[in-house]
This record gives C-alpha cells, structure tokens and sequence, in this order.
C-alpha cells in the first residue's frame, strides 16, 4: 500500500503592518489607512489604531504568494491593489471582497489612479506600458506604448479625458483617451521623473525628480465651445497665427520651478485634498510641506515683489536719477501684465523629519477641524505615524507599531503547550498568541539571536549577540535580569530535557551548562527566576549550533569547521565527529527517538545521519541558499527546513523524499518552531512576518505531488513562451501606439479551449436532432434522448452558457485564439442570443471582436455574408432598445432625485455653504486692506 502524508497549508501570516514596496492610500472616508502588508492589504482604523480587516487573494497554498506594489482608492468604497506578477484587483472595502481581477500587465504594477468619478482606473507598470481599464464593465479599454522605460505615476486631466504619465525615461506624455493618441511629450528633466500630481482644480501640475527642484507646469482646459483656456497666473503668450497653431496641443505649458530643501530624489508629491498643500517626500527621513496660495494671494504676493524690486532699484541709484527710473517703471508697468511666478503661489510651510527613512505618504481626505491636513507616513520599519500639519508646526498625533517588529526576526520559539510564541528581532521581544497572530507582550532587548520559554511559561531566556542571556518576566512582559553569559555573540540555546536547566553555545568557542534556580532580591517580597552556571566546555573552534537528545544522553556542538562532536552528556567525553558538510553547519536536531541526527547546512545541503555510529544516511540538495534552520516533527521521521531560498520544505526522513514545499515569504527565512503535536508550524522571515502554517485532513501522496511539480515547471516554460521573450522587440514610434489592454494567459487558453468543446458538442447535438426529425417525418416516432452533457440546454444555450462563463476581461484574448471556422459557427449562433435583452451587450461585444479580427476573411467568406446581413438588422435594433431602456430609466431617476430634493434641507444647506463662502471673501478683503495699511506705514516711515 502506498503510504499518505497530511499537508500543510498557510494558515496566518501576522508581524508586517506596512511593506517598503508599496504606498499608502487613504480610503474615501478618511477613517481608515490602506497599509499594504506583503501579499495583504491591511484597513487600519486610523482612530483605533485597529485593523478591521485584511484583504487577501485567495491564492492557492501552492502558488507563491505576490506582494502587493501599488494601491489606489476610488471615490467610492473600492480600491484597487496592483500586485508583482502584473495583476490588479478590485477590492470592496465595506465587504471585504475582490470584485474582479484585471490581466493585462507582463511586469509588477508601479502605478495606480482613478479618474474623479471613479468609472476609469489607470495602470502603469514595469512593462512600460499604461493600461486603460474600465472599472464598471471591469474589462480593460486600451494599452497606450510609448514611454521607454517604467511608469512611475499617472495623472487624470480635464474630467478624465487626458491622461499625464510620468516615466524613468525622463519624459512626461499627455494621452488623449478619446482619440487615444499622445498629444503632447514634455522633456527638460536630468532625471528620472518619479512622481507627479495635480490640483484639485487642476491649476497646476508639479513633477518631482531626482533634480533639485520641483517643476510646475500650467494646465490648459478645453472649453465648451472649442477654445482653450489657460490660467490666469501663466506668462501671456503672442498672439499671432503661429504660436496659435503651435499651442493647440500644449496642454501643458511650464510654469516655473522651486528649489528644495533636501539633496535626496523626490519619492512622492501629492496636494492635500482642499488643494492648499503640497507635500513633497524624498528619498529620505523628511516631507517638505508647502502652501498653495489662492489667486488673490499670490497676485498680491506677486505685486508686492515687484514693489520690492522697484525700491532696491531706487535705493541703489542716486537720488539724481530718481525721476528717470520711477519714469522707466511707469512705462515697464503700462507695457508689462503682472506676471505671477512658482515662489508666489508656493511657499515652504515646514519640514517635517521622521525617525527613519520614509516609504510614502497620504494626505487624509477629510480636513480636520483644529489644523490644515492629517499626514499619515509609512516608514522602512515597519511602522506607521500620523501627523497633523498646522500652520506654525507639525505634531505626531499617533503611531502604529506595537503589532509588528521593527526588523527582521532572528528566532521564534513556542512554549510546551503551544500557546505562546516568542519572537527576537535586533532591538525587542515580542510574546505572541501563535492561534489568533494578536501581540500580547513587547520587551526591549538586545541583538536576541536565539531563545527559549521556560516549563509553565512565566518566564523566557533570550541569548544575544553581545554574549548576554536576558530573562524576560512574560507576565509583567519585563526585563527581569541580565546576565554576563558569553564572550562572544550567544549563537544557540538548547533545553536539557528533564526542564531543570539548558545549555549555550557561542562563538567564544564555550558551551556553558546552566541550571534554574528561585532568589529573592534585596528589598523585594517576592520570588524571582535566576540562573547560574554549573559546567563550562571549552571547544576548538566558534560554536554555532547546540542540541541534546531527547533522552539526555548525547550532546551535539557544531563548530565553524564544519564538523558536529557528539559528546556524552555526562562525561562531556567525546563520541562521534560527523563530517561531510564543505561550508559550516547552521542548524540541527535530533529525532525523538534519539536514532537519527538531521544537520543543515550553508552549502545548501541536508545530511541525515545515525546517531548509533555517526553514518551519513543521505546527503539531499535540499535548498537553493543556505539552510537556516531544521526540526523534527515530534515522534516521527519527518524533517521540516527553511532557508534563505523563502521556502519551508517537508521531508521524510526515512524515504529522503521531499514531501511538500510551502511557498509564502517574500524574503529569507531564518527561523522556525515546531509544536508538540505537530499539527503546526511557525516561521520567521527576513520580511517581519510571522507565519502559521496548520496541518489539514487531506492526505496526499509522494507520487502525485511530483507531478504537480512538473505540471508547475511545464506551465512556467508555457507563460515563457507567451511572453516571446526571444523574438525582437518592435521599435515603438516617437509618438506612441495604442494596444489590446488584455494579456495571453493560461486562464485564457482554457477558456479558448471549452468555447471550442462547447461548439463541437453543440454541432453534433444539432445534427442528432435534424436527424430525429428526419426520422419523425418519416413516421418512425422513437423519444429524442436529449445529451447529459449539455444539462437540459439547447445547444445554443449550452454554447451562450460557456461563454458567459468567461471573465469580461478575458473574453478579447480568448476569441482572439479561436480558429475562423470556430469564429463562424460562433456568429451564426449570436443572432439566437440577442432576443435575451440581458446579453445584448455581450453579443456585441462578441461580434465586434470577431470583425476586428477576422475583417478581410469574413468579406472574402461568401458563407459568411447570409449571417452578418442579419446580424446587421437585428443587433442595432436591439442595441436602441437597450438605450431607450437605460434612458428611461436614468430620467426615472433623476426624477425621483429631484423629488427627495424638494423634500429635504438641501436648500438650507446650499444657503449655509453660501453664507460660508461670503464670510470667507470678506474675511480675505479685511487682510488685504490691514496689509495695504501697513506697507503705506512702512513706506512713510521711510521717506522719514
């Protein structure tokens, strides 16, 4: 009989709240932060410092898992997640769900943004590609090529008929989306440009780059009636034939430039959600915040520089040419408009610095009361804060940090009974619930490299790179003692089995023997733990790992020679030398039931040897980079390790078969633990993650999961071969081209493949029923047996069930690989389909596609002309119908809107905002005259 094996599947991953390689977003709201967590998408509640929920592809546990590289939130409560392998997924936040995913991109999503309603989404990608999609029909629109190098941000302009788009090949391209061309290509930038963003009110567009300024361009608007219009603030241009022709296409007109403060690229540049300002973050621990002044400022801004200018001027000439000079400016102010330039509209309102490098940065959506904008900034450790940006000064109103480690986890440890689980990272301990993935204790420390939770689970033992043991209190989550322990850095920390002590090893070239004991401290009513050193072994060489059998007898020290001693616990006397590893021995356990010894390695191999003569098993090439860490499953043969390949594998360490490998971390992993039961397993990870991976009820066997390995290598060689990553690439022209939005993929193929099953079944079941009425004429009358695979539908049914069984998005890639015969049959089934009103819309699409496609064939094709005449009559009526219907509808609607208007406050509410905005005009003209009243004093007292 072949023998089973129960799987592990990932069950939680907890320690990471935000991940470097993405941004952050707020949602609509305002309440919560969008905080990508590696593969997740965690919905902070900003208030609570809560995460309510997580959104997570529901991949299966075979596929690795890809991280999340971009987020973007509509105005409504979707947003949309861009992810490594180039996919996009809209997720509703007040469910929880993924609404749809979107194929379209070859390499890791870099750029997201919706337009001002929320119907379109933009993409850009590593690919260099910006794809169009639209949200509502969740299908992708168009593909615009043209950018030579990564999209780094895109921008929507006038109500999301233009596209910006800003690239490292130090371009910026405006796209017309309805004629789908670019319009214009702004060069001028030294540096690759890394993010760029416009107003509310669409007034300016800023770009930052590795440059020393910020570049502000002018946006021109299309009128109603045809006219451009350009802002007020812009240099007047002539007003001649030619600059008329020339300017046509200029949507954008360079304004001017700023400089900024710090030397380091700009990261990210984003107006706050009123427009009055600007945040500018580099690559760096500091955001620069600027106020946007409105028109009336920045003209008196403007008017009071010139003042400025003109005074200096008529300081610096003598008092003979006074009248020459006030003569000459009279007619500069008559020929010359007043010109308002970047430093009158932008002004530094202060920097704010963080306490490590920033990652990105959201404005909050909704402006508080008691200050101008919330910031939130999600910093390169883990960590996010919130500030709230006042006029004068900034103030850190709160962060969240407490639910993950500031870097990487070195160890994890799970007590006795599993219910505790302990992490050591370079600065703090932190006790864990491994079920529920909640913190329940964080402790300052050191560098903890290794650890372990005493029997009844009040107290731990960390060992640190320092050579210290600190022992930590879990109740009153303290630092309870120090102790001087070790020379050198304290590598590895085993348990000696009966509970009453444990064992260190460090590169000080000591294994020191340590026993527990109970003190009362000077001055204290109560009992403490301490420790105290009872045998000390000097070895020849660093020691790097230590473990004890489980019946106490053996004692195994790896050293920095490659080599692992087996000694007697008891004598310290030597007894076997294992050697055979080339590059030193990291990690190592020995079995339950004391026969085996499993050793791993940095040469990136596992020897399983026997304990009773020190013979090597087996030698297995078990990782792609070193072994970090190996463990037994307890009372079983079966081996787990990981390594700094990011995977966990699960052996059978009688076969030295591999039995499963779980893809999950994004970066090396460095530690692991086991439980007791072995019905989980946790691990550790250069990415600050924690994860559980839980054993599940479902048998699998050795056999068939190598076969699936294959199958997943096969399908890796089938994406390669879709890409052509061989076949040279096409030279794209200077003004760019437009694309198919969708990519070939496996999912489309598939789909490709069961439209064409579904014809065939459909073609034969027709003939069989041609054939019994046939028979029927004939006076032979036996009951037609209809075919079980078509469920009771006719075979137009059957073929219209298969293709509504297909993504929107896929559907053009999918008819794009179907056959001109099977194109045909496919055609003379769809005028069937339009009777039913609700697929109109997809016949449409259907039929449009395949004449796009198939054009000169189908007018070639004298069979073909009989079902497009038909088609031809049938689906424009239809598609009017359809019209007629939503149009009705819409004016249903905005009927009733109208009515629910009239009966509510909606009056009294436009007459408060009113009120509002008369309050604040006259507040402004106050200013203004106290300011005129006060240059007047100055300029009196000077003539004094």
């Amino acid at each position: 009989m072949v023998k089973s094996y129960l799987r592990y599947e990932p069950a939680a991953s907890f320690g990471v709240i935000v991940s470097v390689e993405s941004n952050i977003t707020y949602d609509s709201s305002g309440k919560h932060l969008l905080a990508p967590a590696l593969e997740k998408l965690g919905i902070w509640h900003v208030r609570q410092g809560v995460c309510t929920k997580t959104l997570s592809p529901s991949l299966s546990s075979r596929a690795p898992s890809l991280a999340v590289t971009c987020v973007a939130s509509a105005p409504s409560s979707l947003v949309a997640s861009g992810y490594a392998d180039g996919s996009i997924r809209i997720w509703d936040c007040d469910k929880g769900s993924c609404e749809t995913t979107l194929n379209g991109h070859k390499g890791a999503v870099t750029a997201l943004r919706y337009n001002k309603v929320g119907s379109l989404l933009a993409s850009g990608s590593k690919d260099n590609d910006v794809i169009l999609w639209d949200v509502v029909g969740e299908t992708g629109l168009f593909r615009l090529r043209g950018h030579r190098d990564q999209i780094t941000d895109l921008v929507f302009l006038d109500s999301g008929k233009k596209l910006v788009s800003s690239s490292k090949d130090k371009f910026l391209r405006v796209w017309d989306l309805e004629t789908q061309h670019c319009m214009q290509i702004i060069s001028g930038h030294h540096s690759e440009i890394w993010s760029i963003d416009v107003d509310p009110d669409e007034r300016y567009l800023v770009t930052g780059s590795a440059d020393l300024e910020l570049r502000f361009y002018n946006v021109k608007h299309e009128l109603m009636n045809g006219e451009s219009m350009v802002n007020e603030t812009g240099p007047e241009t002539g007003n001649d034939g030619e600059s008329a022709t020339q300017n046509k296409w200029e949507v954008l007109k360079p304004f001017g430039e700023i400089q900024r403060q710090s030397k380091d690229r700009v990261a990210t540049v984003r107006f706050s959600k009123s427009g009055n300002l600007l945040a500018c973050q580099v690559a760096g621990k500091t955001v620069e915040i600027f106020r946007v002044l409105d028109e009336v400022e920045s003209k008196r801004k403007a008017k009071r520089r010139l003042n400025r200018k003109k005074e200096k001027k008529s300081a610096k000439m003598g008092v003979e040419a006074t009248e020459n000079v006030e003569a000459n400016h009279g007619t500069e102010e008559a020929g010359n408009v007043l010109v308002v330039a970047v430093p009158d509209v932008f002004k530094l309102l202060q920097t704010i610095r963080a306490s490590k490098k920033i990652c990105s940065i959201s404005f909050c959506p909704v402006t508080p009361k008691t200050s101008l904008a919330t910031l939130a900034l999600s910093l390169n450790n883990n960590l996010l804060e919130f500030y709230s940006i006042e006029s004068g000064s900034s103030t850190k109103t709160l962060a969240i940090e407490l639910q993950g480690h500031r870097s990487d986890v070195r160890s994890v440890t799970l007590s006795s009974d599993n219910t505790l689980l302990m992490s050591t990272c370079h600065n703090a301990v932190k006790i864990w619930n491994p079920s529920t993935g909640s913190c329940l204790r964080t402790i300052d420390s050191g560098y903890g490299l290794c650890g372990l939770i005493v029997p009844h689970n009040k107290y731990a033992m960390v060992g640190t790179k320092d050579g210290k043991i600190e022992i930590i209190d879990i109740g009153s989550g303290t630092l309870s003692e120090v102790v001087e322990a070790h020379g050198g850095s304290l590598r590895s920390i085993a348990t000696i089995p009966n509970g009453n002590g444990f064992v260190t090893g460090s590169a000080d070239h000591d294994v020191k023997f340590w026993e527990y004991q109970i003190k009362q401290k000077p001055g204290q009513d109560s009992k403490c733990l301490t420790i105290s050193n009872v045998r000390t072994m000097k070895m020849n060489d660093d020691v790097l790992v230590v473990a004890i059998s489980p019946d106490a007898k053996y004692l195994a020290v790896a050293l920095l020679d490659c080599t692992v001693k087996i000694l007697f616990m008891d004598s310290l006397k030597f007894f076997l030398s294992l050697y055979g590893h080339k590059l030193p021995v990291l990690c190592m356990d020995i079995s339950s039931d004391g026969d085996l010894i499993v050793t791993g390695s940095a040469d990136k191999n596992l020897r399983i040897w026997g304990l009773d003569f020190g013979d090597c098993h087996k030698s297995i090439f078990a990782h792609a980079d070193s072994v970090m860490a190996v463990q037994f499953v307890r009372n079983t043969h079966y081996i787990f390790s990981v390594g700094k390949d990011r995977l966990v594998k699960y052996w059978d360490a009688d076969k030295f078969e591999l039995l499963l490998t779980l893809e999950g971390h994004h970066a090396d992993v460095w530690c692991l633990a086991v439980s007791n039961r072995g019905d989980f397993v946790v691990t550790g990870s250069h990415d600050r993650s924690i994860r559980r991976w839980d054993r599940t009820e479902e048998p699998f066997f050795i056999e068939e999961e190598k076969e699936k390995r294959l199958e997943e290598i096969f399908e890796a060689d089938i994406d390669n071969t879709f890409e052509d990553k061989h076949i040279p690439k096409e030279e794209l022209p200077e003004e760019g081209a437009v694309a198919l939005a969708g990519k070939r993929t496996l999912e489309t193929l598939t789909a490709t493949d069961s439209i064409i099953d579904a014809l065939d079944v459909a073609e034969v079941e027709l003939k069989r029923i041609a054939e019994h009425e046939d028979e029927k004429a004939r006076g032979k009358v036996a009951e037609f047996q209809p075919n079980m695979i078509m469920l009771g539908l006719s075979p137009s049914d059957y073929v219209l069930r298969a293709l509504s069984n297909i993504s929107t998005n896929d559907l053009e890639q999918t008819l794009l690989a179907l056959p001109f015969s099977d194109a045909l049959k496919l055609l003379s089934y769809t005028k069937d389909w339009t009777s039913n009103p609700d697929k109109v819309e997809l016949v449409c699409r259907i039929v449009t596609v395949l004449l796009q496609i198939h054009h000169s064939q189908l007018i070639s094709t004298p069979s073909a002309r009989p079902v497009l005449a038909v088609l031809k009559e049938i689906i424009y009526a239809r598609v009017k119908e359809c019209k007629d219907t939503l149009g009705f509808n819409l004016a249903a609607m905005n009927h009733l809107k109208q009515l629910m208007a009239s009966r509510s406050d909606a009056l009294f509410r436009d007459a408060k905002s009113k009120l509002l905005e008369i309050r604040s005009q006259q507040s402004k003209r106050l200013e203004a005259r106290t300011e005129t009243k006060t240059e007047n004093r100055k300029k009196k007292k000077q003539k004094k």
